[in-house]
């Protein structure tokens, strides 16, 4: 017996386990992308920033925004890219971050536990209704004959469709189970890190005044001196007067001292 044929004999009730079943497998693939693209980077971007921190913050900073396309990397430089930090505004960047960050990781979880919850309910009900079906061809009078043998198996084939919901219903819980535990995981590893990074911060607070991508480079064109620099430069210190703006000195005969009048 086919899948096809089991699929007809289940009944009405196997259309919508169908269509929970594509949902469930559609998130479980899309989860399963999303975690290996982040577990295969996560601890290398991690040991790069604090290593980096703890020599200079800029190239941390710098370093972790490089690695914003992953979850970590937007969690460390949340607080490198804040112009001014406290200790205080330090933590809550980084708890802020992580909150939002770890709400991105149960993406997916609210409908594997509604696809857990209906499945097994569906395939009970194309159960029921199978049952109904086959019980209304019976007759008192056929009972304990060869008639009713088409009945018992009207009532196995109405079973099959409480066997592919709890089918669905067991896989879908199967990786639920699993992308909450790999999530638990990563609230642990991101608690570490941001513990670290506070630590190193507590320990030699940065200047992140010039840290963000827009000022850590000052390109020499737009650098121009002063009106103050310009009136004390070198050059315009050392130059000779012109003829026209050397002073006329007063005739010799003035300058002499002034003779008592006889």
């Amino acid at each position: 017996m086919d899948i096809v044929d089991l699929f007809k004999k289940g009944g009405p009730a196997m259309w919508p386990l169908l269509a929970l079943s594509i949902l469930s497998l559609s998130v479980i693939f899309e989860r399963l992308w999303f975690w290996l693209r982040i577990l295969s980077q996560e601890k290398e971007i991690v040991n790069r920033v604090l290593d980096a921190a703890r020599v200079d913050w800029a190239s941390a900073s710098e370093i972790a925004r490089q690695a914003t396309r992953q979850p970590i990397g937007r969690f460390l430089y949340a607080p490198l890219s804040l112009p001014k930090t406290d200790p205080e505004t330090f933590r809550l960047a980084l708890e802020a971050t992580a909150e939002d960050e770890l709400a991105g990781m149960r993406r997916g979880e609210k409908l594997l536990e509604t696809v857990i919850a209906l499945a097994p309910l569906l395939g009970l009900l194309g159960t029921v209704l199978g049952l109904i079906q086959s019980l209304r061809s019976i007759r008192i009078g056929d009972l304990g004959t060869e008639s009713t043998a088409g009945v018992t198996t009207g009532i196995g084939e109405s079973l099959i469709s409480t066997a592919a919901g709890l089918i669905v219903a067991i896989t879908t819980l199967a990786f639920y189970r699993l992308f909450q535990g790999i999530v638990v995981n990563q609230v642990k590893i991101f608690r570490r890190a941001g513990n670290d990074m506070e630590l190193l911060y507590r320990q030699s607070p940065p200047d992140l005044t010039n840290t963000t991508p827009e000022k850590r480079v000052i390109p020499s064109t737009i650098i121009r001196e002063s009106p103050r620099d310009n009136l004390n430069s070198p050059r315009k210190k050392g130059r000779r007067p012109k003829l026209s703006e050397t002073p006329e000195l007063p005739p010799e005969s003035d300058l002499s001292e002034p003779k008592d009048s006889q």
